[in-house]
């Protein structure tokens, strides 16, 4: 039986929509912290704030992490897009990556590191090595160790590419500095939780740990 592009996206949307909304009543069940949030956005869609980003597969979002690392995420779009200006308008392929003048990519925006990262990444995809199909048939600790034997990636670019491209539903960056602020926040913490100490409040999140993280970042861009 033939399937439409448009039955196909309606199937996923319904999907996403039982997927949301069983994480949502797990996490309002294990946490009263987050079911205040989710009670008072019950209809928050994690993805929405992607629709400003360019159209992008697994190499695009991986770009996107890289280019964003210790960059405000207005920083990070006004990097892409000076590097998708050097690209006609859209984000490079791999081997124009590899093709490019280093010193234009830096132009962009870019520090000499990420440059290099990029470009490590790049020879990576168009060798074969990395592609969505090998990300898409690995496991979360698969794909991370393969992405943090590139230098330059570490664990909160993977993880925020997991959660990003993959969509993968159980992801925390306990790293990540805007998260613990907001479970500073949220919680009425004293002080900034360490990384153990918000990989320890998120055990209770399993096995919906991204949506509750989603839910985290948005109070703290709320405020």
């Amino acid at each position: 039986m033939h399937t439409s592009a448009g039955q196909t996206d309606l199937v996923l949307d319904e999907v996403m929509t039982e997927r949301y909304a069983a994480a949502r009543k797990h996490l309002r069940d294990a946490d009263p912290v987050l079911a205040r949030l989710i009670d008072k956005d019950p209809n928050f869609d994690p993805r929405a704030w992607m629709a400003e980003l360019p159209k992008m597969g697994a190499y695009g979002a991986l770009v996107f992490q890289i280019v964003g690392q210790q960059l405000s995420v207005r920083a990070t779009r006004a990097i892409l897009a000076r590097l998708e200006a050097l690209f006609g308008g859209r984000l490079p392929e791999p081997q124009e990556i590899l093709d490019a003048d280093p010193e234009d990519l830096r132009r962009a925006g870019m520090s000499r590191r990420k440059v290099e990262t990029l470009r490590a990444l790049a020879e990576r995809f168009a060798s074969g090595e990395l592609s969505d199909q090998i990300f898409l048939q690995s496991s979360d600790e698969e794909i991370e160790a393969a992405l943090t034997a590139i230098p330059g990636i570490g664990p909160w670019t993977v993880h925020g590419f997991l959660i990003i491209a993959l969509d993968r539903p159980d992801v925390v960056l306990p790293g990540d500095l805007a998260l613990r602020r907001a479970i500073r926040d949220v919680y009425g913490l004293d002080q900034m939780p360490t990384e153990p100490e918000v990989l320890q409040i998120a055990e209770r999140w399993r096995p919906y740990r991204s949506l509750a993280v989603s839910y985290l970042f948005a109070s703290e861009f709320e405020t």
